[in-house]
């Protein structure tokens, strides 16, 4: 025997189903009579809604000239950012460039690494940069430099195990590297070429700023920092004409 409570269920369910339907049926017949509109003009002005950005019914035209709107200045917003991001890219590359040509020009393998630490500070942000090497160089001349301060294996089997820069904290294995107040990291290996990426050294860099070098940053530009200061390094630890 079928209650009163179950037919008022059940008409209720029967009238949202009817509704649903109903809805989907004035949707289906605006796609496909794009016209309506144009014939029934008055409708636009008559048809109310209620407001998005407040109290109140506004018109359905006026609802459709706010939407617009709405994804104009959201369009406007994605355009600023993307002219953002492509001037700081076009200064960051002129930067890289001018890096390189600076660093063909160096003569001595000493003013090398004065012009890398002083680039890397005054034009990249960079609080303070190391480089280490544990290739033997074939100019004795340089052997005793600070660069070939020797290293843990622990430490140099984590940067041979790199495949691209490492950035955002400093692992246990880089030990004491850098002044303890700095807040990122940038590890960046040093490939003789980058078809072998077998690090023969790596270019460390560390910023006060624990936002400037973070874990997921694309690291596009720290490589090719990393191809140019490898090279130039390269041209001076197998050469006798220093």
């Amino acid at each position: 025997m079928t209650t009163h409570h179950e037919e008022t269920t059940h008409q209720e369910d029967k009238q949202t189903a009817h509704a649903d339907l109903s809805a989907d049926q004035v949707k289906d017949y605006l796609q496909n009579h794009p016209q309506f509109f144009e014939h029934h003009a008055k409708l636009l002005a008559e048809i109310t809604l209620p407001s998005p950005h407040g109290s109140g019914v506004i018109s359905l035209a006026e609802r459709q000239q706010l939407a617009q709107r709405d994804k104009i200045r959201v369009l406007e917003s994605l355009m600023d950012q993307m002219i953002s991001n492509a001037e700081e890219n076009e200064a960051t590359s002129a930067k890289v460039h001018k890096f390189c040509l600076n660093l063909l020009n160096q003569q001595s393998f000493s003013a090398l690494q004065q012009l890398i630490n002083q680039t890397l500070r005054t034009d990249f942000n960079v609080t303070q940069s190391l480089i280490r090497i544990w290739v033997k160089p074939s100019n004795s001349a340089i052997t005793n430099d600070a660069v070939f301060t020797h290293i843990s294996d622990e430490f140099n089997d984590w940067v041979i195990s790199l495949k691209e820069p490492h950035c955002g904290s400093k692992p246990e294995a880089a030990g004491n590297f850098l002044d303890s107040n700095l807040q990122s990291f940038a590890f960046i290996p040093l490939y003789k070429h980058a078809s072998d990426q077998h690090a023969f050294g790596i270019l460390i860099l560390g910023a006060e700023d624990a936002q400037h070098f973070k874990a997921g940053m694309g690291t596009h530009y720290l490589e090719r920092i990393g191809e140019l200061v490898a090279a130039s390094l390269l041209n001076h630890l197998f050469t006798l004409n220093l």
